[in-house]
């Protein structure tokens, strides 16, 4: 029988199931950062690309934290900013050296990667606002509900890392620029829309916690984790 641990005894050594969810993770955060700058229409609702496979990103968060706990899904949280704060500087390193006198692909370039500091600035903080919210709210209804009700724990904590995450976001990349209005309403929209992708995927979610806890021996709880997202020690 699956024993739970607490969160100051956690794995020696990172397995394959571990090393593929952090890829997992990584890969799905880097490509919505590409893919939100084409906005699509669906069912009349304008929304960014990337809410094809951001959403995902916090399922998985939800996983990790849910198998490894609160301290590993900070660890996660923060390699994934500086991963993507990688990409920023190289694309930028790309943008601003000299294009070859034959390559006609600059104004594109900029178009489509060419970040603006406003929007880049609301992007990472609402990334970090958003996760560990997410991820903290997961943690503590754990330890509350002694690890019952997993699907309580999922959709309570995404309602209120995906609002945190869409107002910081929305708020201040077009505060200023566009009716208060509209902007509650695409808070509102982008809010909704992500909640609902997740409580969809409580199914596949439900799966992958069972299978990881199941083959990894491990069902971690954060007893007496220092939640301060700044800490980087073993607590």
């Amino acid at each position: 029988m699956l024993q739970p641990k607490r969160a100051d005894n956690p794995q020696k050594a990172y397995s394959s199931y571990f090393i593929i969810l952090v890829s997992l993770f990584i890969t799905c955060l880097i490509t919505s950062n590409i893919t939100a700058v084409k906005l699509i229409s669906v069912f009349g609702l304008i929304m960014p690309a990337a809410i094809i496979i951001f959403p995902i990103s916090y399922i998985l968060g939800d996983v990790f934290t849910e198998v490894y706990g609160y301290r590993q899904a900070r660890r996660l949280i923060w390699l994934g900013f500086f991963c993507n704060l990688f990409l920023v500087v190289v694309v930028y390193i790309g943008l601003v050296i000299p294009a070859s006198s034959f390559w006609d692909g600059q104004a594109a370039y900029e178009r489509i990667l060419g970040y603006t500091p406003r929007i880049l600035a609301a992007s990472f903080l609402a990334y970090l606002t958003g996760e560990f919210s997410n991820s903290f709210v997961l943690a503590k209804i754990k330890i509350a509900t002694k690890g019952r009700m997993l699907w309580l724990r999922t959709i309570t904590s995404t309602l209120i890392g995906q609002g945190v995450d869409s107002m910081v976001f929305i708020t201040l990349s077009f505060i200023g620029t566009m009716p208060i209005e509209a902007l509650f309403l695409a808070v509102l929209t982008q809010w909704i829309v992500k909640s609902l992708y997740e409580a969809i995927a409580t199914p596949i979610t439900y799966m992958a916690v069972n299978f990881l806890k199941r083959h990894e021996g491990i069902d971690v709880y954060d007893y007496d984790t220092k939640f301060n997202p700044l800490t980087f020690s073993h607590e």
